[in-house]
């Protein structure tokens, strides 16, 4: 695959829902096998839902599971519609077409990402805890979400993990628009996806089961994660 190319399943396959996070993630593992065993890779999922499909990938590859701490801002009364997104380090970006047809004030702006921030402390604290930041300087670095709509968050989440000086970035995800993966090309050094359906009207839609996952439950993939791989270091 060549720098900044773009990996997906099957056309065939357009109708398919997943019936569960986890699945995806197996699907997508699937096409990340070139990962496998690659020294300096790790898998940083975006939380909540990222962490399931992630897990899955991390496994299947032998690299080690961690977060990318991103929120999204979300337009005023329609909070699922991103307008912007915000990540670990403040860094904020916005889609700024989207903030010409829905326009608001800087004061509410600068609620909305102060909200956004608490939540990324408290998400920071409740998952990671003392636990330092992994360095992700020269390694490659697979950012996975559980779908790609407009990519709003996941802009924010590569242009943190730049900031890290990392050696290769590859955005992964079971599902996305294929605009979205138009865009997010030029920015990273692969884009792995499993469906990229001509329609994406909400990422919800291409899962059975699309629950949100609660902290016990994402604190508990991590802790699986580690111990799956310091198991698999030892057998070696």
């Amino acid at each position: 695959m060549s720098a900044k190319g773009h990996t997906s399943a099957s056309k065939e396959h357009r109708n398919l829902r997943f019936p569960d996070r986890a699945t995806a993630g197996r699907a997508l593992a699937a096409l990340l096998t070139a990962y496998r065993g690659r020294p300096g890779t790790v898998v940083l999922a975006l939380p909540r839902g990222g962490v399931p499909v992630a897990f899955e990938v991390a496994c299947a590859i032998g690299a080690p599971l961690d977060l990318m701490f991103v929120r999204k801002i979300g337009v005023p009364g329609e909070e699922e519609l991103a307008m912007g997104a915000i990540a670990e380090g403040g860094l904020r970006v916005l889609h700024h077409d989207l903030a010409k047809v829905i326009p608001i004030s800087p004061d509410l702006l600068a609620q909305i990402t102060e909200k956004a921030l608490s939540e990324i402390a408290r998400q920071t604290h409740m998952y990671r805890g003392e636990r330092p930041p992994p360095d992700l300087r020269g390694r490659t670095v697979i950012l996975v979400d559980d779908g790609l709509a407009t990519g709003t968050t996941m802009r924010a989440a590569i242009s943190a993990a730049r900031r890290h000086a990392p050696a290769q970035i590859i955005v992964a995800a079971p599902v996305a628009a294929p605009e979205t993966v138009v865009s997010l090309r030029p920015l990273v050094d692969e884009i792995v996806v499993v469906e990229t359906p001509d329609s994406l009207s909400a990422i919800g839609l291409w899962y059975v089961d699309f629950a949100q996952l609660r902290d016990d439950e994402v604190l508990t993939l991590l802790q699986r994660a580690a111990e799956l791989l310091a198991r698999d270091a030892k057998n070696l």
